[in-house]
């Protein structure tokens, strides 16, 4: 449904413009990593791409690509602000979660600059509700410094697979143990909760299993305290990467197919679990 509200005057200039026939396709990857109440949003001529962290321990982004708007403009070469991400999704659904078939709630979203609010123009069935969220000076982020070449393991599986195995392995474990090799077992998920140990395995040639690089053995132990808020991304993926480097640090990536056939990407980034020692594994 094309925005029928009226143009910002001609005299404004935003640094940040874009517009959406479905403000659903957006909140549902918002919502994919929202596990904490802010987020940073960088917005580049690429896309935009919104980033959550926890802890120092854990960080979230979800990438939408400039191709996914109807309209996408960036003034400046980046644009940066921090926001409240729970406003920001009740703002999106202020028509609901679920719109009549047929229906959607359009979407068209601008930001001046440093200082101003993010506003919000909502229009499903003729009504419009306009939104201004406070933003908030960005915070420095977490370098993950995890670029392809240094990459140690990487498989790629259907998405079922991963989630066929949270719902089997027991979470009552503090951790979630990774095992990736080249060899047997080729690529394990362990958990060792109150039920004991318990132990899942996928043969690199199954069915699930759509690329498998794994160059040496690496088994590494993550809090599944910080690997929770992932699951919400993987329940609207189709796929994921899974990929360490050589210090045990974990990438997820999603592969995310919108209700419209769009690709959009969530990824996850997750330090290894410290306490751990060599006599445990």
């Amino acid at each position: 449904m094309p925005f029928s509200a009226p143009p910002p005057a001609s005299g404004d200039r935003y640094a940040l413009s874009a517009s959406l026939d479905n403000a659903r396709h957006l909140s549902s990857l918002l919502r994919a990593v929202h596990f904490q109440d802010h987020a940073t949003c960088f917005a580049t001529a690429s896309g935009l791409r919104v980033t959550v962290e926890d802890a120092k321990c854990i960080q979230a982004n979800a990438f939408i690509q400039a191709e996914i708007f109807q309209e996408f403009s960036v003034q400046e070469e980046s644009v940066m602000f921090r926001i409240s991400l729970s406003v920001l999704l009740d703002c999106l659904t202020i028509f609901g979660t679920s719109s009549l078939p047929g229906t959607s709630t359009a979407l068209r979203m601008c930001y001046r600059g440093y200082g101003y609010p993010l506003m919000l123009f909502l229009e499903e069935g003729g009504v419009v509700t306009v939104c201004k969220i406070n933003t908030q000076e960005p915070e420095e982020l977490l370098d993950f410094d995890f670029c392809s070449t240094k990459v140690v393991n990487k498989i790629i599986l259907q998405s079922e697979g991963l989630r066929e195995a949270f719902a089997e392995l027991d979470m009552t474990s503090e951790v979630l143990q990774i095992t990736m090799s080249p060899d047997k077992p080729y690529f394990r998920l362990s958990t060792f909760g109150n039920a004991g140990s318990a132990h899942l395995d996928y043969p690199r040639d199954s069915d699930l299993m759509e690329a498998f690089h794994c160059s040496q053995t690496q088994t590494n132990r993550y809090k599944i305290s910080l690997l929770k808020p992932s699951t919400k991304a993987l329940a609207l993926s189709c796929k994921v990467s899974i990929r360490t480097d050589a210090q045990g640090f974990l990438s997820l990536q999603y592969m995310i197919r919108n209700e419209d056939g769009q690709i959009c990407f969530v990824e996850y980034y997750c330090c290894p679990d410290e306490n751990i020692t060599e006599a445990e594994l």
